[in-house]
């Protein structure tokens, strides 16, 4: 069986830069608080016009495919990773196929928020191993700051989160290198501790009534009303201590497993990108696994969290600067909304 490797790394954040002196001027908060509690000093936001997740998908994408060596027509599948697409649907994975004018291969959608890269990763690896295709486009990308309460009613979520893309080219390996495994894990029972509910289907489940009971302007509000706008249901929301107790425990496991799944042990890990989520999980994930300081890539203070898209701008910021090298082991491994929770080791 084949392996698959990464051929080409492209990013894209936009050129807005917020600070959190300047989300101080619309919700009290400080670059203090923010800082204390997340890491995080500015973040990136996209163009209100023009620029949207498909678009800053598209120009990761031109990076990592000219990296590859290869043109966009040469690409055979798509994977495209977001919790922030530019219509409920279609998915953005076709835009993406449309604006680079690639011929009609497949294009699939991937929705696990911050496990969304690694996800997606597994899939167009699993692709390439069995020979399928050729050159798998996978892309990570986020524009949350169109759907952000920048009230004081929102700051827990909405200083976290930032603007931005990254994508990788998979193709065949030789020579031993590439993804070693990838693990992906699950669990549902606290779906709603970190979640969006509105719009969703499921808005009409405290009805009572049989949809016939419902007139025909009624009903069109199932899905979004004034009323869930009036009162700020549809933005995200998420329990924070809890998500923090669920993710200082899951983060390091799921690294152990792609360890050991390959007799390795984290003292042989060159570099581990973890998903940005908080600066503080972290560093939590470090000291629990007795790695160095420079064997961890943090971009959240600069970026935020990007949920799909932090773990492809974080490892390409890192290869960029000579930080990730041929031969090197590279772990990634994210956890998020679901609770969803994945990793993936290579050798780059």
């Amino acid at each position: 069986m084949l392996h698959s490797k990464i051929a080409g790394i492209g990013m894209y954040v936009p050129k807005n830069v917020y600070t959190n002196n300047d989300l101080a001027q619309f919700m009290d908060t400080s670059d203090e608080w923010i800082q204390e509690r997340t890491g995080i000093k500015e973040r990136r936001y996209a163009d209100r016009t023009g620029e949207t997740t498909a678009t800053m998908g598209v120009e990761a994408a031109k990076v990592a495919i000219s990296r590859a060596g290869i043109t966009p027509n040469d690409i055979d599948f798509i994977v495209f990773a977001t919790l922030s697409p530019d219509y409920y649907f279609p998915g953005c994975g076709v835009l993406v196929q449309r604006a680079l004018q690639i011929k009609e291969v497949g294009a699939l959608d991937v929705r696990n928020q911050c496990s969304g890269f690694v996800y997606g990763l597994s899939v167009a690896d699993q692709f390439v191993k069995t020979g399928m295709y050729k050159n798998v486009l996978v892309i990570g990308s986020e524009k949350h700051s169109f759907g952000l309460d920048f009230s004081t009613r929102g700051r827990n979520v909405s200083v976290i989160f930032g603007d931005g893309a990254g994508a990788v080219v998979l193709q065949p390996a030789e020579n031993g290198e590439g993804i070693l495994s990838t693990h992906l894990h699950s669990d549902g029972n606290d779906a709603e501790l970190l979640a969006m509910f509105n719009p969703g289907t499921h808005a009409n489940h405290w009805m009572e009534k049989k949809l016939a009971d419902f007139d025909d302007a009624s009903i069109g509000e199932m899905f979004m009303s004034h009323a869930m706008i009036n009162n700020a249901q549809n933005f995200p929301y998420m329990d924070g201590p809890a998500v923090f107790k669920k993710a200082v425990v899951k983060f390091p496991e799921v690294i152990m497993e792609a360890l050991a799944a390959n007799n390795l042990k984290p003292s042989d890990i060159n570099m581990l990108i973890p998903h940005q989520a908080n600066l503080r999980i972290a560093q939590f994930v470090q000291q629990s696994l007795g790695l160095r300081p420079d064997q961890v890539y943090n971009n959240i203070q600069k970026y935020g969290n990007t949920t799909a898209a932090s773990i492809p701008i974080a490892l390409c910021e890192a290869w960029e600067k000579g930080m990730v090298k041929n031969g090197d082991l590279v772990c990634l491994a994210a956890f998020g909304s679901g609770f969803t929770w994945a990793s993936a080791l290579l050798r780059w």
